[in-house]
């Protein structure tokens, strides 16, 4: 995996159900965008959320939306229970889907020892690739680069979605790598790093800004494998404020703020997450403020 992937939103009507008509105006626009890929049913997504039953519907329906183009899929089936994971993944294998984020099981906090069983049990049961996604403050544990060095030799291990925003993390992880001859696609899972995570060499990004700006991300990721680092690093700071308020509150709530502003979607959550605070939907029309609005996306 390489490039600006989206970790594509779910919107939701008045009554709760899933937005089909939004779900496809969104896909459209990240197709017109020449985005790279779509992750779907990660936590941008609202996962947890979402009973098993929309998650295929999501799939199947993102699946038929993306037919004839050149977007990459990659399904969002982790939980915190290997059976449970290995049971989705191999339901979503027989819609014909072969990437997998596969994300740290939350609450139970295995061992190393345990991650690796894991993670190995998943990849050795599916028809495709896992990428892991670390993101220990969503799930209150992490890996180590010698975890992820231990499963980057499984072949089907093939990516990382680190998302801690720790440079000196991904530095160590790629280093560990390197020292055990090992390859692993490392994408960045926080906007606000992308740009000195591309230069420490991460390949790409699942990205949530890329709703909004999904041109630039692009843009700047091929600034830096050209190595024109001064104009990419403009872009970074100009879109800055953009990686930083759609995290003022916990995601996706700024980011349903924010696709509704631009029309493309209802600023409807699933509880326990509310939209956003009066506070915090000042910011967010502070920064709104600085961008134009065009097509659904600002520039």
């Amino acid at each position: 995996m390489k490039g600006v992937y989206t970790a594509l939103l779910t919107p939701f009507r008045a009554d709760g159900s899933i937005d089909d008509e939004s779900l496809a105006r969104l896909v459209a626009q990240q197709v017109k965008a020449k985005i790279d890929g779509l992750v779907i049913c990660g936590t941008t997504g609202e996962s947890p959320t979402l009973k098993r039953a929309e998650k295929i519907r999501l799939f199947e329906t993102v699946q038929k939306l993306l037919a004839g183009t050149a977007v990459d899929l990659v399904a969002g089936t982790g939980s915190n229970d290997t059976a449970e994971t290995v049971d989705l993944s191999k339901e979503v294998n027989r819609l014909g889907i072969k990437k997998f984020l596969v994300v740290t099981p939350y609450y139970n906090k295995p061992t190393p020892a345990g991650l690796i069983a894991h993670f190995t049990k998943v990849a050795d049961e599916i028809d495709g690739e896992v990428i892991l996604y670390n993101v220990p403050g969503r799930t209150g544990i992490g890996l180590t680069p010698a975890t992820v060095a231990e499963l980057a030799g499984h072949p089907k291990i093939t990516g990382l979605k680190e998302a801690t925003g720790q440079l000196e993390l991904t530095t160590a992880i790629l280093c560990e790598l390197e020292a055990k001859n090992r390859s692993l696609a490392v994408l960045s899972g926080d906007d606000a790093t992308y740009f000195p995570m591309l230069c420490a060499g991460a390949t790409g990004v699942i990205s949530v800004a890329s709703h909004l700006i999904p041109g630039p991300m692009r843009k700047m990721t091929e600034l830096v494998r050209r190595g024109e680092i001064v104009e990419a690093r403009g872009l970074h700071h100009r879109y800055y404020p953009i990686f930083r308020d759609l995290f003022v509150e916990s995601n996706p709530g700024p980011l349903k703020w924010a696709m509704a502003e631009l029309g493309l979607c209802e600023n409807r959550l699933r509880k326990p997450l509310v939209p956003v605070s009066s506070a915090a939907e000042a910011k967010l029309e502070s920064m709104f403020a600085r961008y134009a609005k065009k097509d659904g996306m600002l520039e």
